[in-house]
């Protein structure tokens, strides 16, 4: 069998394998086959994909190298104080820089002069709607939170909250099935992230825990298919050019 088939099919297995040990409860085991089945699909973005980008590949890397360490962190004692949780900051902070690599990755292949002037109350109401929405997910979290853990939180939502936005200008500009991928992707990133706040700071229900799963391994199917596409062209009919997106 190819590599790439190969490699398909077995996380395709690892991810049904890993929602139903959230579904049973088995966090140790099921941040195992998160971390594992990320890695996969990274080696398999390298194999079957032809145009590879840098940058879509170190927010591949990134996310999955912080999910190794969430894993690790699970099965082996690293607490250095128990006054400071460094590593939830460096798995933070892991997570953030994989997302600003992926919205880097939208930002270089789109017109992003062109886009504000074309949708300049569009991204507007984006812009407000995005920081009231941080600013509430967020406070969930004020009282459970150390003053820098708070801060940290807020730094990553926001984050997240660009990366949705930043899909969606995307989409709205390109209007294409590849945008449209990324733009889902990003969505069932925020879906998950929410939930999974939720899960952590107001209600620990396990079906929340396996509804953010299932989102995440949503969102990874839809970047995966994106990055199998080639980008239509964007045709510009005030100046009668044709650019190419990158």
């Amino acid at each position: 069998m190819h590599v790439g088939k190969f490699l398909g099919t077995l996380i395709v297995a690892f991810s049904l394998f890993f929602l139903g040990l959230q579904f049973k409860g088995l966090e140790i085991e099921a941040a195992g086959v998160r971390a594992l089945t990320v890695t996969l699909l990274t080696i398999l973005y390298v194999f079957r994909v032809k145009d590879k980008h840098a940058l879509f590949l170190l927010f591949l890397v990134f996310f999955s190298i912080s999910e190794i360490l969430n894993y690790v962190t699970w099965v082996v004692n690293l607490d250095v104080t128990p006054e400071v949780d460094y590593f939830y900051y460096i798995g933070n902070t892991l997570y953030i820089l994989s997302y600003l690599f992926l919205i880097a990755r939208i930002t270089v292949a789109m017109n992003f002069k062109k886009a504000f002037l074309k949708f300049p109350i569009q991204i507007g109401l984006l812009t407000i709607l995005g920081i009231f929405f941080v600013y509430f997910v967020s406070d969930t979290t004020r009282k459970e939170l150390t003053y820098n853990e708070y801060y940290l939180e807020l730094l990553y939502n926001a984050v997240v909250m660009f990366l949705m936005a930043i899909a969606l200008v995307n989409y709205m500009y390109k209007d294409d099935k590849k945008s449209m991928n990324l733009l889902i992707g990003t969505i069932c990133i925020m879906f998950s992230e929410v939930i999974q706040l939720a899960y952590f700071y107001i209600a620990e229900i396990n079906f929340l825990n396996v509804l953010c799963s299932m989102f995440l391994v949503l969102a990874f199917l839809f970047f995966y298919l994106q990055s199998r596409l080639k980008p239509r062209e964007v045709i510009d009919y005030s100046h009668q050019d044709v650019h190419v997106s990158e």
